[in-house]
This record gives structure tokens, C-alpha cells and sequence, in this order.
């Protein structure tokens, strides 16, 4: 924390607050404001981009603004905010989110933290037609149970939250609970009293009288979960008067092991509650392995029972071009570049969206550029491969095939390498612009060409796959039943690559030999990713598929409601994939459960890709998006 702004030094006597900050202000020379993400009694919450760092990082910004003239509660709403700033500042919980900066300016101050990119449970709650499932409550309050047991036994002095809701409770992209708003969290200590604060609802009969032990805790925790379980808002009802809507009466579904643990966490008297959260949690694991709905382990943090649902996760920006976007974006530095259908290839500020320039080219683009040094390398229907400065947006150079290229091209040792609907394959000077040579195939070509190891590799319509040296001469061939327009992968001598026959081939890179295939239920344009021993592929027959590339056996299917064409991303343990069921993925790369996905409008036929913790797509809906991954 800066020591130069961690002093509050508020303008008491200023009588007009200061007005909401937009997107593109800038706080201190460091926090850009992208968007209010939140708006509270005494101020809004943005997320903005911390420009200290190279890469994108996000955070949260909460404002305080002292707007009242009385001096005590000034000074009231000053303590409130600096206890939280001290809270957040000395506790480390994955749960709980990191404090950064705390700083004044002029009558607002500000506490910068993680930015959590999710939902909190009230939103969730205002959006659910159905009861959330019993599974799903019991998981998030075993979550619940694990942050206040560190917080009640925190050293040196145990911290009440004293304001557990749903409104207080973030579920993030991994359905994992964050705490939020620690505002009037408290130092617990034996036989003091304070102002009682909390909401009523939810807040125990002992807090009324200024008692905040760990049991309020333990009693809105009840209070939330009987919430969720029956969709009845308990601000809205008499205080303390759990007991005259019983769950079951609401939702016959909860089992009677679980209500009898909320009844017990909702008693009148502190001491007949569960008297820690380790305690709450234990009845919790245990019930829900009588009932079946935890596994033998209990309960596992990467919950993948509820999937956080589309309207849960928001862009960080998106960019509209004139047509639809069918190609993978490239990122390099503070730009990101997208290719489109309308002919352009735009250059966009990665931080916020903002249109850099574009180039025209005469055709529809429908594959992604590549870089070579500051040039980029777009290939177009129109029949030309252009270089393009992606400093300056002027051309270098054009070479025309005379026909549509659809492949994208490949950059290696000085030269890009593509295929045209003419059957042949290009080797293209990248410093002249100028023919180095071309070799002809038997069918046009729309698959990206791999190097590896001098050696080039696509297949074309015909079905074909080649294995080129860097003159154009041939290695050797192999031949599927129908087209190949994948990007072939190697691995350890071992080219992989799909087909339109449905099939995922291996073959031996040296020889051509096959060394397995696999049979999927369609065929599949989408092209191979590998990492470690497993190999990651789409399909027209709306899985992603997880296979061992050594014997080819299936480890999982994630199945879509269309077909997948382009290649997977990954980060984290996470693979993003799009379908043309308009839906980004975010899968555990792992099992193969959904952790989110994110709906737009179009088919997404290219890949997505992440850099910097972004992950950049587009759509047919005409969208560039970029979303925290």
C-alpha cells in the first residue's frame, strides 16, 4: 500500500459529492475506470485496470463518498471504511479478496482490491425461477463454513463478519464463494457491546442487543441458506420467524437432514446454534453424505454440480465490426487483431476496446493474421496474401495466387506458407513479397500448413495429407476418405490431425505410417491441441473430445448443442472452446465439467485465445470479445 495516500483527509465542509467516475477516468496516474459494477450507500464500485502492469490486470476500486455534514457521522463512516481497508489488509484467504491501495482525493476515498468477476447470490436469487437444488446450497455453505472458520479463528483476535447475505456473497467463474464487503466486520472481543449493525432478516436477536459473537454468524448463514431454499426474502417477514415458514412446507425436496441443520443454525438462544463453523460444516458433510448428494470424500472444491450461468459473466469489452467474424484473433502487446467477412482486418486496444484502425483488403477474410516481426501476414479470399505494417497500416506487399486463399498461412525461416483453392502450396518471401516456389496437390487446400522439424504438413479437399520438405519436395502422403482442413499438431514425432471422415489420425511423422485413429460420430474441421498426454479436438458432432494421444482411448466427451470447428485454448486447468450453439465454453480441463459459458448472438466458428489472462473471440453476431478468463 502506498504509504503517500493511506491517510484519509476528507473535505468535511464540501457540500456537492463528487459525481460518479465514468469509463476512461483515471485515478492517481494508475486505476483507468472501465465500468460501475456497483452502486452502494455511500458510493459506487468500479472495475478498472491497474496500468502499472504490462499485462491486463483488473481490479476492484469501492468508493466512499462523505457526502453528510454531521461531524459524528463523518467520523463514523471514515472508521468504517478504514476498519475494512485493515481488515482486508492483513487477512489472506482465498475466499476473501486481497486489498491493494487505499487513498483519499479530495471528499472520496477509495479501497482497491481483486476484481471477482461473477455474480453475488442476490442477483442469482432475483434471476431463479426454480429453488436452487439442495446440493448446490449445501456446497456453497460448506464454502461458507471453511472463510468463517478462518475468520473466527484468526490471529490474533478472532473477526465476526457480522453481515453474512446473499447480497455479501460472490460466486465466480469457478462457482467458488468470495466474501465480499467487510464494512462492518469486527474485531471480536469477550463481553463487548457495540451500536448493533447488520440487516435485519438475517441478523440474530443478540445482534440487536450489540452482541457480536461468532454465533451471528452461524445464524445468517442459516438464514441465507433458508433463503435459497425457499426463495422467501426474510427482510420482507416478521424478524426471528423462521419457524412459521418451514422449508418443507415451501420445498418439499430438502431433505430432512439438511433442515434439521438450518433449524439448529436458526435457534433463538447463541448457545443452541452450532457453536463454531468447523462444527456447521461437519453436520453439512455429514448430510450430505447420508444422503448421497456428496460423493465418500465430502465435498471438493471444484464443485461443477451448478454451472454458473451465461448471464454471470461479463466482457470486459466488446468491439462490433461490419460482418461476421469467423477467424482467430491474434494479440500482440496493447492490440488485438480480428479479420473479418466485411474484408477488413481491425487493429483494437486490448485494455478497452477502442477501434486502433483497419486495412481492406478485396475479399472476405476468413482465417486469422500472423505476425512477422512489426508485419502482419493476412491471407484473403480475395486471392491474395497481403503484409501489412501493423505500426504504421500500410501495405508492404501482395502476392496473388488467382485464387481464393482460405488456409491462413504459416511463418517459418523467412517465409510464409499457405494453400490456395488453385491445389497448390505456396512458399511466399516474407521480406520481397516475392515466389520462392509452389507444389502442386491433388485438390484445393484449406488447411493450415505445421513446420516441424524442416518439415511442412496440411492436407487438402481430396482427403489427402502431405509432408513437404522446405523446397517443395515430397516426403510422403496418406490419405483419409474425405477432406482434411484441420491444422495437423506434432508431438514426438507423431502428426496428428481430423477429417471430415470423422476420424482423428496419427501418423508417424517420418514414415506416413498410421499409428492410430479414432472414430468420432461426425466429421471434424476442428484442429488438434495437445498438452501433456492428452490430446483436445472438436467435432461436427457437437463434443469435445479428450483422448490419450499414446493409445487413443477416450478419457471424456463434452458435449455442446452444435457442431465445434475451431481449436480449444487453455489457461489455468481451463479449455475454452466455441460452438456454433453461439456459446463460448470455459471447461476443467481435467474432467471435462462445464465451469461457465458465455451466449452471444452468432456461431463461433474460430478459436479463441488467451493472453494475459483475456481470452479474445469473435462471433458471427459480428462481435469482437474479450472476457477474463
Amino acid at each position: 500500500m502506498d504509504n503517500d495516500h493511506s491517510t484519509l483527509n476528507l473535505n468535511i465542509n464540501k457540500k456537492q459529492p463528487r459525481k460518479q467516475l465514468k469509463r476512461g477516468d483515471i485515478l492517481l496516474d494508475r486505476y483507468e475506470i472501465q465500468a460501475v459494477i456497483g452502486l452502494g450507500g455511500m458510493g459506487s464500485v468500479y472495475r478498472a485496470r491497474d496500468k502499472n502492469f504490462k499485462m491486463m490486470r483488473l481490479v476492484a476500486i469501492k468508493e466512499m463518498i462523505n457526502k453528510v455534514m454531521d461531524n459524528l457521522v463523518q467520523k463514523n463512516i471514515t472508521a468504517i471504511f478504514e476498519r475494512e481497508a485493515n481488515i482486508l489488509a492483513s487477512i489472506r484467504h482465498p475466499a476473501i479478496p486481497r486489498i491493494f491501495d487505499f487513498f483519499t482525493i479530495d471528499d472520496c476515498s477509495y479501497l482497491v482490491m481483486d476484481y471477482v468477476n461473477g455474480k453475488d447470490l442476490d442477483d442469482l436469487i432475483s434471476k431463479q425461477v426454480t429453488f436452487f437444488h439442495e446440493k448446490q446450497v449445501m456446497e456453497w455453505a460448506i464454502q461458507i463454513c471453511d472463510v468463517l472458520s478462518y475468520l473466527h479463528s484468526y490471529k490474533p483476535e478472532p473477526i465476526v463478519f457480522r453481515d453474512i447475505k446473499p447480497s455479501n456473497i460472490m460466486i465466480n467463474q469457478d462457482n467458488q464463494i468470495i466474501l465480499i464487503d467487510f464494512g462492518i466486520a469486527k474485531i471480536f472481543q469477550e463481553g463487548q457491546k457495540n451500536t448493533m449493525i447488520g440487516t435485519q432478516g438475517y441478523s440474530p436477536p443478540e445482534q440487536y442487543r450489540g452482541e457480536a459473537t461468532p454465533m451471528v454468524d452461524i445464524y445468517a448463514l442459516g438464514a441465507t441458506m433458508h433463503h435459497l431454499l425457499t426463495l422467501k426474502d426474510p427482510r420482507l417477514e416478521a424478524p426471528f420467524s423462521f419457524d412459521e415458514r418451514p422449508i418443507k412446507s415451501i420445498n418439499p425436496a430438502v431433505s430432512k437432514e439438511l433442515i434439521t441443520i438450518i433449524e439448529k443454525s436458526l435457534n433463538y438462544k447463541p448457545e443452541d446454534r452450532y457453536q463454531t463453523a468447523s462444527d456447521m460444516k461437519d453436520a453439512l458433510l455429514g448430510a450430505g453424505r447420508r444422503t448421497g448428494l456428496l460423493n465418500a470424500q465430502g465435498f471438493q472444491s471444484t464443485s461443477t454440480f451448478q454451472k454458473v450461468s451465461s448471464s454471470s459473466i461479463k466482457p470486459i469489452w466488446s468491439f462490433s465490426c461490419e460482418d461476421e467474424i469467423r477467424s482467430t484473433p491474434l494479440v500482440h502487446n496493447d492490440t488485438v487483431f480480428t479479420s473479418s467477412l466485411d474484408n477488413n482486418i481491425y487493429a483494437i486496444n486490448t485494455e478497452n476496446g477502442k477501434f486502433k484502425w483497419k486495412f481492406a483488403t478485396k475479399g472476405s477474410l476468413t482465417s486469422g493474421a500472423e505476425l512477422f516481426g512489426h508485419n502482419l501476414i493476412q491471407t484473403s479470399n480475395d486471392g491474395y496474401i497481403y503484409s501489412i505494417n501493423s505500426i504504421y497500416n500500410r501495405e508492404n506487399w501482395k502476392f496473388s495466387s488467382g485464387h481464393p486463399i482460405r488456409s491462413g498461412s504459416c511463418i517459418a525461416e523467412g517465409h510464409a506458407f499457405f494453400g490456395s483453392d488453385d491445389n497448390y502450396l505456396y512458399a511466399i518471401n516474407l521480406s520481397t513479397g516475392r515466389l520462392a516456389w509452389k507444389a502442386e496437390t491433388s485438390s484445393s487446400i484449406r488447411s493450415k500448413p505445421s513446420i516441424f522439424d524442416e518439415k511442412i504438413l496440411f492436407g487438402n479437399d481430396h482427403g489427402d495429407f502431405y509432408c513437404m520438405d522446405f523446397q517443395g519436395n515430397l516426403i510422403w502422403t496418406f490419405s483419409a476418405k474425405r477432406g482434411i482442413s484441420s491444422t495437423p499438431i506434432v508431438k514426438e514425432n507423431v502428426v496428428y490431425f481430423t477429417s471430415l471422415d470423422g476420424m482423428i489420425y496419427a501418423v508417424d511423422i517420418n514414415s506416413g505410417w498410421l499409428i492410430w485413429k479414432f472414430h468420432m460420430e461426425k466429421g471434424s474441421m476442428s484442429s488438434p491441441y495437445i498438452i501433456d498426454n492428452r490430446i483436445y479436438v472438436g467435432s461436427a458432432d457437437s463434443n469435445l473430445y479428450c483422448l490419450d494421444i499414446s493409445s487413443s482411448k477416450e478419457i471424456w466427451r463434452f458435449k455442446t448443442n452444435h457442431q465445434i470447428v475451431g481449436q480449444i485454448a487453455i489457461y489455468n486447468n481451463k479449455l475454452y472452446v466455441g460452438s456454433a450453439d453461439q456459446h463460448l465454453y470455459c471447461i476443467d480441463s481435467d474432467k471435462g465439467n462445464q465451469v461457465w459459458k458465455y451466449k452471444t448472438e452468432g456461431a463461433i466458428i474460430g478459436s479463441p485465445v488467451v493472453f494475459d489472462g483475456v481470452v479474445y473471440f469473435g462471433s458471427t453476431d459480428k462481435n469482437l470479445y474479450a472476457l477474463i478468463a
